[in-house]
């Protein structure tokens, strides 16, 4: 389980944070109208404990302009996650409406836009699943995680299981 320190976020974040009623969720309501939840879940994929999910959920399904608050509530968000070192984030963009390259850019571009981005370590893949729908992954941890080689290799084999066509 994920216990974030909701007064750091919002010290940090430019949209006020609320906690949900599911535990490692939280809530908040951009300038535009936009209400979005935003967590974190144990997620299984990779061999290694300290492996989260991070969901970005625009939960009233309105268009969300460019809004550098958005980034940086986000990026608050990740920042408070990381600040155990062994922990591993993975994102995998949504792909209902097949934007998740665009979905994956995007968040590529807030993260290594933001102020403390050298201080982490990623990797991201595509994985085309059996109907040909390309899927975005990224993982992300800290550059001073003590089993960063590990994690890597762990997430390299798993991409390569993957994306072995099933016989």
């Amino acid at each position: 389980m994920v216990i974030l320190d909701l007064q750091r976020v919002n010290a940090e974040a430019p949209y006020k944070v609320m906690p949900t009623v599911r535990e490692g969720y939280f809530r908040f309501t951009t300038d535009f109208g936009v209400d979005y939840i935003i967590g974190f879940s144990q997620e299984e994929l990779l061999d290694y404990e300290e492996t989260y999910q991070f969901a970005i959920i625009n939960a009233n399904h309105q268009k969300s302009p460019r809004d550098r608050k958005l980034r940086d509530t986000v990026v608050a968000f990740v920042y408070e996650f990381f600040a155990q070192s062994d922990r591993v984030m993975l994102y995998f963009c949504e792909t209902g409406d097949e934007r998740q390259s665009l979905r994956s850019r995007l968040f590529e571009w807030w993260f290594k836009s933001s102020h403390r981005s050298e201080v982490f370590f990623s990797g991201s893949a595509v994985i085309p699943d059996e109907d040909g729908t390309l899927n975005y992954v990224t993982y992300i941890t800290r550059q001073d995680n003590p089993n960063l080689v590990r994690i890597s290799n762990e997430f390299a084999m798993t991409v390569q299981v993957l994306r072995q066509k099933p016989e």
